[in-house]
């Protein structure tokens, strides 16, 4: 059966990875993941995508406050902004969504670090993003919501499709270039794509949809740069291209809270079919 091999959070949205052993699931998705943002001077998101500086940017929660650490800068706590202090109307990929502004220590602190006026931008309880607010409602319930994550709460990864992968890479790549918060061992490469339901541990999820894949996997999050190959997408391409685009791994919305740990069983309850 297969297991859960890895589990990872990203607190601050397209900042570096964090490891851990266990993660507690929330309706949103993992605890701490993805529940800070940057955006700019006009209020819209930077992502890796574009600044892919970001991806130095040690993100680590202290409770409701996230201590911030970079390359050449001193070591920021960012304190969780009073639930009056000023909110931001802004989107995640077209999505509206009204985060809490952070102090303006934490806006300089950005700004200089990426070389651009910035602000940081927090999602407290009352900031609600619903996940039928993208792709025009085809998916989840209609009280399914999301953190600042892309577009679904998780996102699952099987190891055997990375080792397929690299086994066409002159130069292997990391499962982080793709940013799951959830590994599995012991399936067949991209055996994901036919599940429908499983049960993690005791938490059950729906497996919603493909992850379609963009630039963003070809930032060595580890050098804050684009890989000038191009990989891992160049020759994804060759084989994963689909009428919607280039996938790589599964969305999962979670039917259930609770704890994840690395090492626990993954069932397949449902398959597509």
């Amino acid at each position: 059966m297969p297991t859960l091999s890895a589990l990872h959070i990203y607190p601050l949205k397209s900042c570096a990875p964090r490891t851990q052993d266990a993660a507690v699931v929330e309706p949103r998705g993992l605890l701490h993941d993805r529940r800070w943002m940057v955006v700019d001077a006009n209020g819209k998101i930077v992502t890796g995508r574009v600044q892919s500086r970001l991806t130095l940017i040690r993100a680590l929660p202290d409770d409701a406050a996230l201590l911030l650490e970079a390359p050449g800068m001193p070591a920021l706590r960012a304190a969780p902004p009073a639930a009056d202090s000023e909110r931001m109307n802004t989107d995640v990929w077209g999505a509206a969504v009204s985060p809490l502004l952070a102090a303006d220590v934490a806006h300089a602190w950005l700004s200089r670090f990426l070389g651009l006026p910035c602000r940081l931008v927090y999602m407290d309880e009352k900031c609600t993003r619903l996940v039928k607010a993208k792709y025009d409602g085809q998916y989840g319930e209609d009280d399914d919501q999301v953190s600042f994550a892309d577009a679904f709460p998780l996102l699952l990864v099987s190891q055997a499709a990375l080792d397929q992968l690299n086994a066409k890479l002159a130069a292997p790549v990391p499962i982080l270039r793709f940013r799951p918060n959830l590994v599995v061992a012991g399936a067949e490469p991209h055996a994901e794509d036919a599940w429908k339901r499983i049960r993690i541990g005791a938490i059950e999820f729906d497996v919603v949809k493909p992850d379609v894949r963009c630039v963003f996997t070809t930032v060595d999050f580890e050098r804050g740069e684009r890989d000038p190959s191009g990989e891992p997408l160049r020759t994804l391409i060759t084989y994963r291209r689909t009428p919607s685009g280039v996938t790589f791994g599964q969305y999962l919305i979670p039917r259930g809270t609770g704890m994840l740990r690395v090492g626990d069983q993954v069932e397949v309850l449902q398959v597509l079919g």
